[in-house]
């Protein structure tokens, strides 16, 4: 069964003096366990799509459904608290905190006692390859590469299935990159997340289990 599916989604920004219909038509299913590519130049819809399915808005037409339930009939908020994580290209990690503190962040949220959630916030770095010797560290002492996985162990902290990437190795050298897309694909193949990246980077395509290319609002293939 899905865990996700785009049916029949048309989006279209309208400003004062234009319309730009972003998607037109798109129907696509996502599975657990699986890592998909959404590839397309710039302004071919990928992002706009992404941005619907973590719940940042609805379609204009059709619906998006996860695990059956469309979003429209959803608190988008919750949704996006406990359906659909986002890693994003600029890690969006807050300065203020460490790395601890900022994976904790999403558990504290939700009640968790401080003392647990910095024991599950060590288990989750440990599991993208992050040691307790950095949980005391802040963003700014840490690589583009490492400011990226904890970026990740702060989604997972979210305890949500989807995991929406939006070229999370857009800052990234390519020995990072093979690293970056390393653990997304364990965390897909070996836990069963569904794991979601928008990406211009050829080699992320080829590593994932499915490509999903877009041109114009539209889908390829």
């Amino acid at each position: 069964m899905s865990i996700l599916e785009i049916r029949n989604v048309s989006y279209t920004y309208q400003s004062q003096y234009q319309k730009t219909d972003a998607l037109k038509n798109v129907s696509l299913t996502f599975e657990p366990g699986a890592v998909y590519a959404i590839t397309g130049k710039s302004g071919s819809g990928k992002t706009t799509l992404l941005s619907l399915m973590a719940g940042l808005d609805l379609p204009t037409q059709g619906e998006i459904l996860c695990e059956g339930t469309s979003t429209s009939k959803m608190d988008l908020q919750k949704y996006r608290r406990e359906k659909a994580a986002v890693i994003y290209q600029s890690f969006r990690l807050l300065p203020l905190l460490t790395v601890a503190e900022n994976v904790m962040f999403p558990m504290e949220l939700t009640g968790m006692k401080a003392a647990s959630a910095k024991k599950e916030a060590l288990r989750l770095m440990a599991k993208v390859d992050l040691s307790k010797k950095y949980a005391n560290r802040f963003p700014t002492m840490l690589s583009g590469g490492e400011q990226q996985r904890v970026a990740i162990a702060r989604a997972l902290a979210m305890k949500t299935k989807i995991l929406l990437a939006d070229e999370p190795t857009g800052n990234l050298d390519s020995a990072n990159s093979e690293n970056i897309m390393r653990i997304l694909c364990s965390l897909a193949h070996e836990e069963g997340y569904c794991v979601i990246i928008v990406t211009h980077d050829p080699a992320i395509a080829e590593a994932s289990d499915y490509v999903i290319r877009m041109n114009d609002g539209e889908i390829l293939s």
